[in-house]
């Protein structure tokens, strides 16, 4: 499946959500009217935009969103991302901090006190959206496990390089996901991301107990996507990253 072809899929589905079932319903329908094939490379393509915002500052971005982030929560977030369809995919992809224009990211700023209120809404988390692929597949050949041999089989068609190995393995150079930076670190948050810090992190803020505050020493926070030793359990800091 084209990229193009990926997102009139996302549209469609878009276009076909209702008060009953949302987006990852009508994005099911959708995949489970068409081949087998067809669900596999939309799989495929699907990865591949997902891994591409595997980055520090997208991370960042979900992390003052959902008052934290951890590995699952952030490939969530970025499945959510995908859910709102290329325009807003390409906006965050460009720039994280435009998602402080979307209405929706505005709205949850809103309901959980205004400026400075913090995060905690999950707005733009979609763990489903991750399982559509198999959830269609499921439908197609009556069991769900099915997805996950055709998918592996699938993998190796079509992603091996030129020595045979296969990218979706872990083989090839690791993804470059920016400059790191501490998100429990309010003076940084406002400088790589001002528009969003300005809504869910106000100066003058305490820092994160985990952070100690900007003139204390860099130290490692619980499971932090910078850090980790276990030293505060208020500390809302995102676990290791996952492979994507």
């Amino acid at each position: 499946m084209g990229t193009d072809d990926f997102w009139h899929l996302v549209e469609t589905a878009r276009s076909r959500m209702t008060a009953a079932g949302g987006f990852d319903r009508a994005l099911v329908e959708l995949l489970a009217a068409g081949s087998q094939r067809e669900v596999l490379g939309y799989h495929e393509r699907f990865e591949e935009l997902l891994g591409a915002l595997y980055r520090w500052d997208v991370w960042a971005a979900a992390y003052l969103i959902g008052g934290g982030c951890s590995d699952d929560g952030f490939t969530d977030f970025r499945a959510g991302v995908i859910a709102e369809g290329r325009a807003w995919y390409e906006r965050v992809a460009a720039d994280p901090d435009s998602l402080a224009g979307h209405p929706s990211v505005a709205a949850a700023a809103a309901r959980v006190g205004g400026a400075g209120g913090g995060g905690g809404d999950r707005v733009l988390f979609s763990e489903e959206v991750n399982y559509a692929a198999a959830q269609a597949f499921e439908r197609l050949t009556g069991d769900e496990d099915d997805f996950y041999e055709a998918w592996d089989q699938y993998s190796w068609e079509t992603g091996p390089d030129e020595n045979g190995d296969n990218p979706e393995k872990g083989s090839g150079a690791e993804m470059d996901m920016g400059e790191d930076f501490q998100f429990a670190d309010p003076d940084q948050m406002h400088r790589r991301l001002p528009r969003l810090a300005a809504l869910y992190l106000p100066r003058g803020r305490q820092a994160d107990p985990c952070f100690g505050g900007a003139s204390a020493p860099r130290v490692t926070c619980p499971s932090g996507p910078a850090s980790g030793s276990r030293s505060s359990p208020r500390c809302r800091c995102a676990e290791s990253p996952p492979v994507p």
